[in-house]
């Protein structure tokens, strides 16, 4: 049975692959963060290495730690006023919903993300054109509106990589038999879980 790691092991790979078949189209860079606005749902798996890479986090920079924290209570604080009655789900069901909240994650001074080497598989795959196993040929998957500007739809393609993430699924399933925690979750909910 393949592990998180493996998973990690996986995604790191093929998204570094489609970093070098993209070259200069792709704009990912330390600063650039419009993919950490908003809320987006993160699995129970994401929510495990964020809790754990924050707990590595609290022994080496408590202070660091605990900026984390503090940002990921104000984001509960701020969804529970703004949707008061409504779960994670319906608030991400609900089009533009706090879209200018940023991840708890991120370091508002540098732009850059304090948990970047346990942040969840979404914030791993976005940006670079990826295709999911079994998913169309040449239909790229997650690709950023500030990468490939001006490359055509063949030329994205090109640049694709295949990204097989079955072991996922299988990963979730088995956290969910042992746990019986299937539903997704945000990014602050998650961290706070820690606390």
């Amino acid at each position: 049975m393949k592990s998180d790691r493996d998973l990690i092991q996986i995604v790191d790979a093929a998204m570094a692959e489609a970093v070098r078949r993209s070259g200069s189209w792709i704009a990912c860079r330390r600063g650039c963060y419009e993919c950490c606005m908003g809320p987006f749902p993160i699995t129970q798996l994401d929510a495990i290495r964020l809790r754990e890479g924050l707990a590595e986090l609290q022994t080496v920079d408590p202070e660091r730690a605990e900026r984390i924290r503090d940002r990921a209570r104000a984001s509960v604080a701020r969804l529970h006023r703004e949707f008061p009655d409504a779960t994670i789900s319906q608030i991400l069901e609900i089009e533009d919903a706090a879209d200018d909240e940023a991840c708890p994650a991120l370091d508002p001074d540098s732009g850059s993300c304090d948990l970047y080497a346990a942040r969840p598989i979404t914030c791993r795959t976005f940006g670079p054109a990826i295709r999911g196993a079994g998913g169309p040929e040449g239909h790229p998957l997650g690709v950023c509106e500030l990468c490939y500007r001006g490359a055509t739809d063949e030329q994205i393609a090109d640049c694709a990589v295949e990204i097989d993430t079955r072991c996922e699924a299988e990963l979730l399933e088995e956290l969910e038999e042992s746990t019986g925690r299937r539903d997704e979750t945000l990014v602050a909910f998650a961290l706070l879980e820690a606390s």
